[in-house]
């Protein structure tokens, strides 16, 4: 467990001595929650801002909580990671949620709530999304979430199970993680490398259910592993992380796409669904199962029915190479390729930085409340690049990388 927390610490946020943390956490990683605060100030670190959530509350209110209550958010909290992000503090959220926290509630008690606290918190978001402050993604084992993993074991085996599981995603088992995680950093650096070499107007994905083509935005750029920030701080905004990303052109997205994995979403499962697109937009959604949670990420705004990313995970990366399916996004996204609806990552255009709003929408960027991704991926997928002279070449197998 301390192995992991200064992973976290040291590649994850790239804790700076004199330099602040805000830690979102839960109750069920109070242990974890210790380590690392104890860790962080150690490193030099003058104030942890822990931030507590507690998913037998968070159910509490959504299933009991009076209508017309649920726009009611904690504007002091929203403002203390404004606060804390203008002011260079690192931002770690380790995440514990079961995924299937509010079964039974009524989704739009969660719409509302997300209608409200989401603006409320988008400059914290712009600064996130933009690399102008250090941020990471983890996970911590929890009973709920690890009986849903592993239904078949005790509650206490199966969070022991999830640990190892966790550990081993994030290289905390390896004879020197630091190492590890430089070594995976530089793989990543040389795929995303190639793929800006390229420079392809567009892939087009193709596998049972799916026949997407996938415009990308003018000036897109391929990211993934090591992010900077401005003044040259290194660090992983994902823990694990097997993915290189880019920005798709929000009008220039047509056809069928079918997920390969189910979406555990703000405590709803979402499972059994397709999207079909045209000309960019969401024309048609439909779920076997969570098709209410489905329709209120499309119904948040103009941009919630587009995409704001497209991610390339091989077939063989290590998390998938598991056969755990954790319904958790941040390990499930590791293990396929991935898209994701709503915004995209301002680092993904170039020169993104120093444009205006119209000038995004442009060049094909697209904006939105939400950034929401789900796996489309799988051992039986291709996926073809398009030259700008509209020539088709592979990129992905079955899965894999084309030498």
């Amino acid at each position: 467990m301390r192995t992991y927390a200064e992973l976290l610490l040291k590649v994850g946020v790239n804790l700076q001595p004199g330099q602040k943390l805000l830690l979102r956490t839960s109750t069920e990683a109070l242990e974890l929650t210790r380590i690392l605060t104890d860790l962080a100030y150690q490193m030099g670190s003058p104030f942890v801002e822990v931030m507590w959530s507690d998913d037998g509350v968070t159910r509490s209110r959504f299933l009991h909580g009076p209508e017309n209550s649920f726009s009611i958010i904690s504007e002091h909290r929203a403002q203390t990671m404004i606060d804390l992000a203008k002011e260079g503090a690192a931002s770690l959220a380790i995440g514990t949620e079961d995924p299937d926290m509010l079964a039974g509630t009524d989704p739009k008690r969660m719409a509302a709530y997300l209608g409200a606290w989401r603006p409320a918190l988008k400059p914290y978001y712009e600064l996130a999304m933009t690399d102008r402050i250090a941020w990471s993604v983890a996970a911590a084992a929890a009973p709920a979430w690890a009986k849903r993993v592993f239904p078949q074991l005790s509650a206490s085996a199966a969070v022991d199970k999830l640990w190892d599981a966790i550990f081993e995603a994030t290289r905390v088992t390896a004879p020197d993680p630091i190492a590890a995680w430089s070594e995976h950093a530089a793989t990543l650096g040389e795929a995303k490398g190639k793929l800006n070499e390229k420079n392809y107007q567009a892939l087009h994905l193709k596998g049972p259910g799916t026949d997407l083509r996938v415009g990308l935005a003018e000036g897109h750029r391929w990211d993934g592993g090591v992010s900077c920030t401005p003044d040259g701080t290194r660090f992983m905004a994902n823990m694990p992380t097997e993915e290189v990303f880019t920005a798709p052109h929000s009008a220039k997205v047509d056809g069928v796409v079918r997920a390969t994995k189910p979406l555990a979403y703000n405590g709803t499962v979402i499972d059994d669904f397709e999207l079909r697109f045209e000309d960019g937009a969401v024309v048609s959604a439909r779920a076997g199962q969570g098709q209410g949670a489905l329709d209120q990420i499309l119904a948040t705004d103009e941009g919630s029915r587009r995409l704001g990313e497209v991610a390339l995970v091989p077939a063989s990366s290590p998390i998938a190479a598991t056969g755990v399916l954790f319904y958790e996004t941040l390990f499930d996204e590791n293990a396929a390729c991935h898209i994701a609806l709503g915004k995209a990552y301002g680092l993904t255009v170039a020169g993104s930085g120093d444009m205006n709003d119209e000038q995004k929408r442009a060049v094909g960027m697209n904006d939105s409340l939400v950034h929401v991704d789900f796996m489309i991926g799988s051992d039986q997928i291709d996926i073809d690049g398009e030259l700008q002279g509209g020539r088709l070449e592979p990129v992905m197998r079955a899965g894999e990388w084309v030498d």
